[in-house]
């Protein structure tokens, strides 16, 4: 199997060759390559988590090489793809200014139509490039999960299938609850309310699915896959949670967001129901009036932050994390595996979370 070291090399390489190839019929177009240009910009950065789980569930089914054209490569490609298209709505939906350092889709496009004086509104422009850019990433992904399947057996190949349908729907369902949730009076419900949106939004579209995945193009049976998600959907929830710690504490210098990125989007975190659960009636006034304000200063962000602190909600909230992962772990010990890959699932888990970007 690939080392950690060389699969996010040979995934990104695909991503890139995929981008090619699926275009290459209407490159030539004029105008397709500012499109096409974004998507490379967008798709040049990330950790390749999703697929190295993908690799990792492909290893605790089968020891069949991770190797530059294998399918666990190819259906890491389509993850990554899939990732870009959810990132270019995502970001347009949320009104972020960038991403991993550098301007969101909408942005990017926004400035070029600035720069060219073209006719029109620039924002307008630069939300329909973002939506298109999604919409072709979703299509290309799509592409390079049956260039996946078509390396494996049938059977193998309808339950990636299966899998790969489940997600891409549980995904846009998931990322309306989100939607719905800002929108959504504050309510007493709301740690539950959002571990529903972390659950169905990202936790299972992050590690769930992509263990399944590249455990089902492996051959597993329909009992590996269901003990694999049992460990996955914790795992899932804890990397979440540790993102929507970085939403509010993270570095950009990092996670290349503004500092309390997701306090200015307004975003229903695990940790902002916490808050509002546990803080007395000024720390939830003060939480009313300024989350979701897009002109949050830094003294704005140090008193929220100061609420979370108090409150006890930071705490709760890493114990939760704590006991997600410790839940996930427990289910991977209850895996038949090689000892290769229970070392590197019990490594990806830790990753997971306690990254810092």
């Amino acid at each position: 199997m690939a080392s950690h070291s060389s699969l996010p090399a040979l995934v990104a390489e695909r991503v890139g060759v995929a981008l090619e190839e699926h275009t290459a019929p209407l490159a030539h177009l004029t105008g397709a390559a500012d499109l096409l240009d974004a998507g490379r910009a967008l798709l040049s950065g990330g950790k390749r988590l999703r697929a190295a789980l993908c690799a990792a569930g492909w290893s605790a089914i089968t020891d069949a090489p991770v190797a530059a054209g294998s399918a666990p490569v190819l259906a890491g490609s389509a993850l990554e793809l899939f990732q870009g298209a959810a990132l270019a709505h995502d970001d347009l939906m949320d009104g972020s200014l960038t991403r991993r350092g550098m301007p969101a889709v909408h942005r990017r496009m926004a400035a070029e139509h600035d720069k060219q004086a073209w006719l029109g509104d620039a924002d307008q422009y630069g939300a329909a490039g973002a939506i298109l850019l999604g919409d072709l990433l979703l299509a290309i992904s799509s592409v390079e999960l049956d260039l996946a399947r078509e390396l494996v057996d049938p059977a193998s190949a309808a339950r990636a299938r299966r899998t790969w349908d489940l997600m891409t729907t549980e995904v846009a369902i998931g990322q309306y609850l989100d939607v719905r949730s800002q929108v959504l009076p504050w309510a007493e419900d709301g740690v539950e309310r959002a571990l529903t949106v972390v659950r169905h939004k990202s936790a299972r579209y992050s590690v769930e699915h992509p263990l399944a995945l590249g455990a089902a193009l492996a051959g597993a049976d329909d009992a590996a896959l269901a003990a694999l998600r049992r460990a996955g959907l914790p795992l899932g929830v804890a990397f979440q949670l540790r993102d929507d710690v970085l939403g509010v504490y993270g570095s950009p210098e990092v996670t290349g967001k503004p500092a309390g990125d997701d306090l200015r989007e307004g975003k229903r975190t695990v940790l902002l129901a916490l808050a509002l659960r546990a803080t007395d009636s000024a720390g939830r006034d003060l939480l009313h009036r300024t989350v979701g304000r897009p002109d949050l200063s830094a003294a704005d962000i140090a008193a929220i932050r100061t609420v979370l602190e108090d409150s006890g909600a930071v705490a709760e909230h890493e114990a939760l994390i704590e006991d997600q992962l410790a839940a996930g772990l427990r289910a991977l010990d209850e895996l038949e595996m090689s000892a290769a890959s229970r070392a590197q699932l019990t490594e990806l888990a830790q990753t997971l979370s306690s990254r810092s970007a």
